[in-house]
């Protein structure tokens, strides 16, 4: 998983936003001490933080599970624009070498009687390439399995918008993501818990590092530390 910041407002619009209220701006230390305690106190203390809906940050995130991407949609007060399967898939379908070699699940899990074995198995580094993996083996070798029916039905040339209705949720798929300050709250808040996806849970903690070092005040409080 990668999650790269590609932009983001400025902190001074917000506490524009927020002077705009009062007129206050003649107190304006134009992106200062002051103007970032009056973000603090007023977007998050006094919750008004429909205020903090001016601040916006767009993220790159690739390698996440479609299994994530299904959680991410649910965050609506967010924009998603994701790496199109319809138009992609041929990655898969060029692929010519079998990621099995012809064997079934169970006979995956009776060639193997070390974990440490199974990730640096040939087969699984290149499926790698195509899926997230959990790293419990029964649930990883089922998505293997799959990733070869995937990569046979393309081969007997089915269109793409039919051979997608195939897809394991742990294929990877990458989207440029933008989502405002108050939404980013809930979110990492939501998702830094121990009781969120261990995935989403990765990539919240990976969206809060990424932010820059100023503005990550507004969200430490959201941290699930335990």
């Amino acid at each position: 998983m990668n999650v790269e910041l590609m932009q983001h407002t400025s902190l001074a619009v917000t506490a524009h936003a927020i002077r705009t209220c009062w007129q206050s701006f003649d107190n304006s230390d134009e992106g200062g001490e002051k103007d970032l305690a009056l973000i603090d106190r007023v977007g998050n203390k006094f919750k008004h933080a429909s205020t903090l809906e001016h601040l916006n940050y767009t993220f790159y995130l690739s390698g996440i599970s479609r299994a994530l991407l299904q959680e991410l949609a649910r965050h609506r007060m967010a924009s998603l624009s994701v790496k199109s399967t319809r138009y992609t898939l041929k990655e898969l379908k060029e692929e010519t070498q079998s990621f099995t070699n012809g064997m079934s699940m169970l006979e995956l899990k009776e060639k193997y009687t070390n974990a440490s074995e199974v990730y640096d198995d040939v087969h699984m580094i290149r499926a790698s390439k195509y899926l997230v993996f959990t790293n419990v083996l029964a649930v990883d070798f089922a998505s293997v399995v799959a990733l070869e029916n995937l990569r046979l039905i393309l081969q007997d040339a089915i269109a793409n918008d039919m051979a997608k209705f195939c897809l394991p949720e742990s294929y990877k798929t990458e989207l440029t993501w933008t989502i405002n300050a108050r939404s980013l709250q809930n979110f990492i808040s939501l998702r830094t818990s121990k009781s969120a996806l261990w995935e989403i849970r990765d990539l919240a903690n990976m969206v809060y590092q990424a932010l820059p070092s100023e503005h990550q005040y507004l969200f430490e409080s959201c941290v699930n530390e335990e």
